[in-house]
C-alpha cells in the first residue's frame, strides 16, 4: 500500500482512468485508491471519511424519504408517493433494480421539494441517492454502502467539472450512467478493467443527450434519470458477466463527453427548445408579471410550431410502406447506415458497368471513411460481384478475392457531408454512381454514368430504396 501511495501522492487528483489503472497495478480495489487518495487530501483516517461520506448524501436522503411519503412535484406530481404504496414489485421482478428506480424517482419529486445537494447538477443526484438508499434497504453493511457511495462521489466529481452548461449528457443521465455502472461493479465484486468497461459502455447512449429545456416538461426527465439506474446496472452487469471487448479507455470516453456536451448545447438544445416550449410548465403568478404581448406572441409562436411538427410527422407517415414491407434487406457488418447504404450504392455502379473490372474507387464522407473496416467489404462485394447486403460469406471473403483477382482499389475520404461515390473501371468503360448515405440501407441517388435513368432503373430491380 506504501507504494500505491506514493504514486498517488505524485499524480493527484486521480482521472477515472488513472484511478482505475493504479487498482489494477496494486491488486486492489478501485475504491482503495479513491480512499486513499482522499486520505492524502484531507489527512484523515480511511474510518473518519467512510463516516463524511455518508453525511454528504444525508440531505439528499431526506430529500428522498419525503418524496416517497408524501411530497409534490410541480413537474411530477406524487408519482413517487403513489408508486411506494403499490405492495410488492413496483415495475420489475428483481428487487434492487426496483427499488432503485423508486428511490430516483423519489429523489427528483423530493428534489422540487426541498431541493438537493448538486454533483454536475441536481440530476445526477438522483440515481447516486436512489442507488444507496437501494443499498440500505437491501441490507448491505454500513462500510459498504459507505465506500459505494465514496465510487459514486469521486466519479461524479470529474462530470461536476466537465459540466459547463446544459446537458443531462454530463448530469443525470450520462454522470448517473457512469456512476451507478461503477457501483454495480464494485458491488458485485468485480475488478478494476471490468469497471473501466461498465463506465465506458454505460456512457455511450448519453453522449449528447440534451436537458434543462425539457426539465420544464411535465414527467419527462424521469425516464433520463431513470434510465441512467437501468443503463448502468445493466453495462455494469454485462461486464461482470461476459468478456467483451471494449477498447474506449474511460478517460477518452469522459473527455469525448465534456466536448460533445458544449456542442450539444450550442447545436441540439435550440431546436429542442422550439419544440418543447409549448409545454413548458407555468405558474401563474410568474405569467402575470409578463407583458400581454410579449404572451401573445408566444402563444402565436407555440401554433406555429405545433403546426409544423404536424407537418414533419404527416411527410414521414407519407414516406411508410404497409408493416410487412417495413424491414429492408438483411445487412452484414453491424450497420445498414456504414454498410448497407454504400453497399448499396456499389451493387448499382456493379449494375451498370460492363465488361473485366480493372479498378475500383470509393470516395466515402469521413465518417464512413473512418469506419471503413467494416463497410469495405460490403462495397468491394457489391462492386465487383454485385452481392447483395446480406450475403455474409462473400462479406468475410471479398477483400481477400479482390486482391487475388489483381483489382486495384482506391479508397477516398470525400469531404462532402454523407458523400458516397463508387466508380468502377472496366476494359470497355466506367460505370460512377453518386449517392448520399442514407440509414436503413436507403441512399440519395444524385448522378450516375453511363446514365441517370439507367441507375435508377438498376436500383429499381435491385428492390433498393431511394429517398
Amino acid at each position: 500500500m506504501t507504494d500505491l501511495i506514493k504514486e498517488i501522492a505524485g499524480s493527484q487528483p486521480l482521472t477515472i482512468g488513472e484511478t482505475i489503472a493504479l487498482a489494477e497495478k496494486h491488486q486492489v480495489r478501485v475504491v482503495d485508491v479513491v480512499l486513499a487518495e482522499c486520505e492524502l487530501q484531507l489527512n484523515l483516517p480511511r474510518t473518519e471519511i467512510l463516516t463524511k461520506v455518508m453525511d454528504e448524501y444525508a440531505h439528499n436522503l431526506k430529500a428522498l424519504d419525503i418524496g416517497l411519503k408524501d411530497g409534490e412535484s410541480i413537474l411530477l406530481g406524487t408519482v413517487a408517493s403513489q408508486l411506494n404504496q403499490i405492495e410488492g414489485p413496483k415495475c420489475f421482478q428483481d428487487p434492487f433494480l426496483d427499488n432503485a428506480l423508486l428511490y430516483t424517482l423519489a429523489a427528483q419529486v423530493g428534489n422540487h421539494c426541498i431541493g438537493l445537494r448538486p454533483c454536475a447538477g441536481t440530476g445526477d443526484s438522483c440515481p447516486y441517492a436512489g442507488f444507496v438508499k437501494a443499498m440500505i434497504t437491501a441490507g448491505y453493511d454500513e462500510v459498504t454502502v459507505a465506500e459505494i457511495a465514496a465510487l459514486i462521489l469521486k466519479i461524479g466529481s470529474i462530470f461536476r467539472v466537465g459540466k459547463i452548461t446544459t446537458g443531462c449528457n454530463m448530469e443525470g443521465f450520462g454522470a448517473g450512467a457512469a456512476c451507478i455502472a461503477a457501483a454495480t461493479v464494485a458491488l458485485e465484486g468485480g475488478t478494476p478493467r471490468q469497471m473501466e468497461k461498465a463506465i465506458v459502455l454505460a456512457m455511450s447512449p448519453t453522449i449528447a443527450v440534451p436537458c434543462t429545456p425539457r426539465v420544464l416538461v411535465p414527467a419527462l426527465c424521469t425516464t433520463h434519470v431513470g434510465g441512467a439506474i437501468l443503463i448502468g446496472m445493466y453495462a455494469g452487469k454485462l461486464c461482470r458477466l461476459v468478456d467483451m471487448a471494449v477498447n474506449v479507455p474511460v478517460d477518452v470516453m469522459i473527455a469525448m463527453a465534456s466536448e460533445v456536451h458544449v456542442e450539444s448545447a450550442r447545436h441540439v438544445v435550440p431546436t429542442v427548445v422550439e419544440y418543447m416550449e409549448p409545454f413548458f410548465k407555468r405558474k401563474e403568478g410568474v405569467e402575470s408579471l409578463i407583458r400581454q404581448e410579449v404572451k401573445d406572441a408566444e402563444q402565436q409562436k407555440i401554433l406555429e410550431t405545433l403546426d409544423k411538427a404536424q407537418k414533419i410527422s404527416k411527410k414521414m407517415a407519407q414516406g411508410t410502406k404497409p408493416i410487412l414491407q417495413t424491414y429492408g434487406e438483411a445487412v452484414v457488418g453491424g450497420s445498414s447506415q456504414a454498410v448497407g447504404s454504400p453497399t448499396n450504392a456499389a451493387r448499382i455502379a456493379h449494375a451498370l458497368a460492363k465488361g473485366n473490372i480493372r479498378k475500383v474507387t470509393v470516395e466515402l464522407y469521413p465518417e464512413l471513411f473512418a469506419r471503413r473496416a467494416i463497410n469495405i467489404p460490403g462495397v468491394l462485394m457489391g462492386a465487383v460481384f454485385g452481392a447483395s447486403t446480406s450475403d455474409y460469406e462473400m462479406y468475410n471473403k471479398s477483400v481477400a478475392l479482390v486482391k487475388e483477382m489483381g483489382i486495384e482499389v482506391d479508397i477516398q475520404e470525400g469531404h462532402e457531408e454523407s458523400i458516397q461515390r463508387i466508380t468502377i473501371e472496366t476494359d470497355e468503360m466506367t460505370s460512377m454512381v453518386d449517392t448520399l448515405n442514407r440509414g436503413g440501407g436507403r441512399l440519395v441517388l444524385r448522378d450516375a454514368k453511363p446514365s441517370l435513368a439507367e441507375a435508377m432503373e438498376a436500383a429499381k430491380q435491385l428492390g433498393i430504396v431511394l429517398v
